[in-house]
């Protein structure tokens, strides 16, 4: 497999950055005073180019990166090869993985591409085009897909349930959520 990189850089806005910027712990998030500890969960949203290209979904996106409304257009990465608590280096700066995008009924039916949120652990300066150099992969069990699975496919299996939930990597939204699924809500 080829080295991951980000692609193309978009802000909150959809307008692609094509120069060095500053990705600050907030990273592209809006700043929410309600949801405080939620939001750092989701400063940076990442989203595969390869799955713009496949004939299954093509129906839901154009060609064009940037359609999911995601910040990093990332290549050679997918749900498959992307985990909880995944942590990397992109130019001056450390990400760490949380969890999968949100998904909509269309995308379930297509096989769950979601993409996935990062927290900002260091700030630093950041370009498109950079590679992504992977640190630590602290839970190899949980891929994107597996949470994917776990979340939206297979939701009469407390026991994953309760094994996702104990990832302290986790996101704190989708922690919620599990914690739920378990007390029988």
């Amino acid at each position: 497999m080829e080295e991951p990189f980000v692609h193309r850089i978009f802000n909150n806005k959809q307008n692609e950055i094509k120069k060095n910027m500053y990705l600050s712990r907030l990273g592209f998030a809006k700043e929410n005073p309600e949801k405080k500890k939620a939001i750092f969960d989701k400063s940076i949203f990442a989203f595969p180019v390869k799955h713009y290209n496949e004939p299954e979904v093509k129906k839901l996106f154009t060609a064009r990166a940037g359609e999911k409304k995601e910040n990093f257009s990332v290549l050679e990465m997918d749900e498959y090869s992307v985990f909880i608590g995944d942590i990397y280096r992109v130019g001056d700066a450390t990400i760490k993985v949380t969890q999968p995008g949100r998904v909509s009924q269309q995308e379930m039916e297509n096989g769950l591409k979601t993409g996935w949120y990062f927290r900002v652990l260091e700030e630093g300066k950041i370009q498109p085009e950079n590679d992504l150099h992977l640190l630590d992969r602290p839970n190899p069990k949980w891929s994107i897909a597996a949470c994917n699975e776990v979340m939206y496919l297979d939701r009469d299996n407390l026991r994953s349930a309760d094994e996702l939930f104990h990832c302290t990597d986790l996101g704190i939204i989708w922690r919620k959520t599990l914690r739920k699924r378990l007390r029988g809500f």
